[in-house]
């Protein structure tokens, strides 16, 4: 069995070469290649990487052209590899290198696709934690797909899972919900994250919020039906408040009214700007993926 480890990299000059470490200690009964994908870092991560592959015949690297974001980098790194297994881990430490024993041992009871589950991070704080939960809900509601909460981009995939992986074009991509929608033989492993072993997390709330809507976009088209309701909803409201005020008309009733006349303009226009946004959002992803261009440019090898 011949293994291929992608591991995406963004400013890790740090971690590089202790990774390295861990796996070559962990993977000692395995034939293996580690290919490393700088994604556009600007540090020394692509030296390190360089330095690491002149001395191991095991490491190769790939540089982006720039940042293209992590789901991308994981898409360069598993086009290239060559294993009849494929492993794809981060580069800060958090999915331990000790645990592909435990994938490897599922994908030899004939499984396709081992993932894994965190059971706890070290370093994350209460505000993630509850973020994370609280998107698992909401796109397993949202969506036909199923994706196991606190799951990562930790996982093995068999060959013949990698070639069926690598059939999709799509621009926009959520791989959780790729790999998910897939099919084949899928299981989970449980592992516990430990602290990353050098910086901090490149994960900010903006690219957090733009992962999950990425996620629940890429598999629902549900937040359209959002506008169809609302509008109407707002229809039903406004026939219900035009027979009230004909009635206060006729009655003689009728005064001035600024306050309710400014709420029903905004209450209305917010529902307006929401719906025109969430259909501006797919038209998006659709001249996304009409101007075909590639997913990445290799800058550099190694």
């Amino acid at each position: 069995m011949f293994l291929s480890l992608v591991i995406p990299s963004y400013n890790e000059e740090e971690n590089i070469p202790l990774l390295f470490d861990l796996i070559k200690e962990n993977l000692k009964n395995y034939e293996y290649e580690c290919i490393f994908v700088d994604d556009g870092s600007s540090d020394n991560t692509f030296n390190q990487i360089k330095k690491l592959a002149e001395n191991n015949s095991t490491v190769s690297g790939i540089s982006l052209s720039r940042n293209f974001g992590h789901q991308i980098a994981l898409l360069a790194g598993i086009s290239q590899a060559k294993g009849d297994v494929v492993i794809m881990l981060d580069a800060d430490g958090q999915h331990p290198p000790k645990v592909i024993n435990e994938l490897i041992e599922q994908y030899k009871k004939g499984y396709d696709i081992v993932n894994t589950k965190r059971l706890q991070t070290a370093d994350t704080g209460f505000f993630k934690n509850t973020t994370s939960k609280l998107f698992y809900k909401i796109i397993n509601k949202l969506t036909d797909v199923k994706i196991e909460p606190s799951s990562s981009d930790f996982r093995l995939m068999s060959r013949k899972a990698v070639d069926a992986f690598l059939k999709f074009e799509e621009k926009d991509r959520f791989t959780r919900g790729l790999i998910s929608w897939m099919g084949f033989k899928q299981t989970f492993v449980e592992f516990k994250a430990p602290e990353r072993m050098t910086g901090t997390s490149k994960y900010t709330l903006k690219k957090m919020v733009r992962f999950a809507w990425d996620g629940i976009t890429s598999f629902s088209s549900k937040p359209l039906k959002f506008s169809m309701f609302a509008g109407l909803f707002s229809l039903l409201f406004g026939a219900v408040y035009s027979i009230y005020v004909l009635i206060e008309f006729i009655a003689g009733n009728t005064i001035p009214g600024w306050t309710s006349m400014m709420l029903i303009i905004l209450v209305l226009g917010g529902i307006q700007l929401l719906s025109l946004g969430i259909i501006g959002e797919y038209l998006s992803r659709i001249f996304n993926e009409s101007k075909n261009r590639p997913h990445f440019f290799i800058k550099e090898n190694c």
